[in-house]
């Protein structure tokens, strides 16, 4: 069996070329890719039996793959998506594998591939995505901020985090610097791009760079210490501990 794995995360490539050689110790893995660019290029000179498909790649969202070129080849996509994204996959009939690959779900997909290799397989890439509800859009990359009648602009590569506190939210800037935002918290999760910034909770949200240590408080909950220090101590709740930890990973 060939197969190509597109993926933009390292760990997350390694792994699953891992698990892959296992399960498969004959496979073939054709090429390791981490762009639109590089797959459409690889894709119009060459052939593969399987394609594992990471939706956010280092360019762009995958699907853009399919704009460009005709893709007919099996595709396995794998996502750090929560469940209620994942409906989407189910109902559109396209397999997918939830990040960070579990060695089991693997192995149930290679089957089913296995069993469907005479089978055509369809993929509406537009429905798909309707179905997500994935809009192909650019995430904030600098907000404006003040201090006395100073105004200027910070990029979201200098902010360490979010905090809410009282009535206000307060940008934190990798220098230790804080500006009161005209945001909610929630306002925030839309506009940040999620592969950077994750809420852990209901008054902080971070940039995966400022995490300094994480500790387990228990098998559910986690905490976690940010740099610059925050004031308060930040607990993960255990009903996104799991999710959290996807997102380490991703």
């Amino acid at each position: 069996m060939k197969v190509i794995i597109v993926e933009d995360e390292k760990p997350a490539r390694d792994n699953l070329e891992k698990l892959l050689i296992v399960l498969e110790p004959s496979i073939e893995i054709q090429a390791k890719l981490d762009s639109v660019s590089n797959t459409v290029a690889w894709l119009s000179a060459h052939q593969t039996d399987l394609i594992f498909l990471d939706i956010h790649l280092a360019d762009d969202l995958s699907f853009k793959i399919f704009e460009q070129i005709n893709v007919t080849t099996p595709v396995i996509f794998t996502t750090a998506y929560d469940q209620y994204a994942l409906r989407a996959f189910r109902v559109n009939s396209v397999d997918y594998l939830l990040k960070p690959i579990d060695k089991g779900d693997l192995q149930r997909s290679l089957e089913k591939f296995k069993s469907n290799q005479k089978t055509t397989q369809t993929l509406d890439i537009q429905q798909l995505i309707h179905s997500l509800k994935l809009p192909f859009k650019s995430y904030q990359s600098r907000f404006m901020v003040s201090r006395g009648e100073k105004v200027m602009s910070v990029t979201t590569d200098q902010i360490a985090y979010f905090e809410g506190e009282d009535r206000y939210v307060y940008l934190i800037k990798k220098d230790g610097t804080r500006y009161i935002v005209d945001y909610k918290l929630s306002d925030l999760e839309d506009l940040l791009d999620p592969k950077q910034f994750y809420r852990l909770n209901r008054s902080f949200i971070t940039h995966f760079s400022s995490i300094k240590n994480i500790f387990n408080v228990s098998k559910s909950r986690v905490k976690v210490e940010l740099e610059p220090s925050a004031k308060r101590e930040i607990m993960v709740s255990s009903e996104n501990t799991q999710e959290f930890k996807s997102w380490l990973n991703q």
